[in-house]
This record gives C-alpha cells, structure tokens and sequence, in this order.
C-alpha cells in the first residue's frame, strides 16, 4: 500500500480545499489501497478583487518551493480565479513555472492548477456547452467565462452569486447549491459546473444535482481532484463526487 503527498498552495482565506480534496481522496480510500497525507502552504489574500488576486499569484512561486521541500508528488494551485485572472491560457504558464521551482529544489512534482484542471476535466468528459455557479462579482465572472470560452467550451447559462468577502464564500452551506442549480438553464448544456471555485462548497450537491438534471456535473474540486490522480497515475475514481470521478473517464 503507497502513500502520496499530496501538496496545496491555498489563499491564505480559503477554508475548503483543504476540507473538499481530502473528503474526496479519504472517500476513495474506502474503495481503492492507496493512502494520502495532505500538506499546505498559504499565500495572502481575504478579498477576490483583481489586485489582490494579482499581488497573492505573485507569493506561489514560494509556496510552490516550500512545498517541494517536503517531497509532495503533486502539487495543486488551489484557486481558479487567480489564474483565470491573470489573462488567458495562464495555467499552462503558471504550472509550467510552479513545476520549475520544485525542480531546482531538488523535489520535482507535476503542479495542477484548479483553472487548468476545470478546463481538463471539462474536455474528459466531452462537453463543449455548459452552464456554471460562481460566486464572484460579475466582472470577475466575465473573466471567468470568457477564460474558458477561449479554452473551447460555450456557457450558455451563468450564476454570480456576487459575494467579494472569501471567508464568506468559504462558509456557504455546500447544499444550497441543489436549490440554486434549479435556477440553472441546461437546456442544450452537456454538463454542469456546480462550483467554478475552489472556495464555494459544493462536494455534497454534486451528485443530488447531477441525478436530478441527468448531465454530468462537476466541480474545480473535483476536477482538481481528478487531475492530481492522473499526474499520481493512479485510478480516477471516488464515490459520490459525480460523473468525471465514476471511473468513465
């Protein structure tokens, strides 16, 4: 039986990368042998504006180097935003650059970014129109939109919920998500991101929205999630987390 370390650079606010990844990773141990330890470094950040999403980027280049002193085997860039923020396609600069530092460490791990791996995980299950939950202010969800839309995808429906503060985020009921989901248009949609944040819960609606609208319903935790056990070359599977975890894909 082989335990990975699996490392995360988190804002310095968010409550729930380190509570939905490790939930999803202990659930699979329940189905498959191997183990996980969870290891974190933070960089500053409280508000989801555009200049602090910009200025905390800029301290993941530490994080990335700290983390790669305790030898992780993956490394995961736990906010989509900031990534999606600093101009299209920045995930593949971003991880490119991330995985740099953890090699003049001397500690080389493949880094996911969660704005690259919504956009994988996307592309695995063979979506190309979807409808997203987000809860930034409407410019940032512009930005968000139109990151992914340049990555191939269509959104054909969007919700902001609009909250600035990123604890407040963090301490939404991950259930209300079912009710809001309702007021989600997926006429045409091949699936849906419930979650297009890493910091809004949403583990425990993913499967109560996805059986009831009947498309594959995902979360940038969970494909997250996905990614890092691709790079580990292990098994994509974990219960009760929706379709691109089953095991299909």
């Amino acid at each position: 039986m082989k335990t990975y370390r699996i490392g995360q650079i988190v804002p310095s606010s968010n409550t729930t990368m380190e509570t939905e990844i490790p939930a999803i990773l202990r659930a699979r141990e329940a189905i498959a042998p191997e183990r996980f330890t969870f290891h974190s470094s933070r960089m500053r950040m409280k508000r989801v504006t555009k200049e602090e999403l910009a200025a905390m980027d800029g301290d993941s280049d530490r994080c990335a180097l700290e983390l790669s002193d305790a030898r992780v085997d993956v490394l995961g860039y736990a906010c989509l935003v900031a990534i999606m923020s600093m101009g299209r396609g920045y995930h593949r600069v971003s991880s490119a650059r991330l995985h740099q530092r953890t090699l003049e460490n001397d500690g080389p791990a493949p880094v996911v970014t969660s704005a690259g791996a919504l956009v994988h995980g996307l592309g695995k299950i063979g979506a190309k129109k979807i409808a997203i939950v987000a809860p930034y202010m409407k410019p940032l969800t512009e930005l968000v939109v139109d990151y992914i839309e340049h990555e191939g995808f269509e959104v054909l429906d969007c919700i902001s919920l609009e909250i600035p503060d990123n604890l407040e985020v963090g301490a939404r009921d991950p259930n209300a998500l079912i009710e809001i989901s309702k007021r989600l248009n997926v006429a045409n949609c091949d699936a849906v991101v419930l979650s297009a944040c890493v910091q809004m819960p949403s583990l425990s609606s993913i499967q109560p929205v996805q059986d009831r609208i009947g498309l594959p319903v995902v979360s940038a935790a969970v494909c997250t999630t996905y990614q890092m056990l691709e790079e580990l070359g292990l098994q994509t599977v974990a219960p009760n987390a929706g379709a691109l975890l089953s095991g299909k894909f």
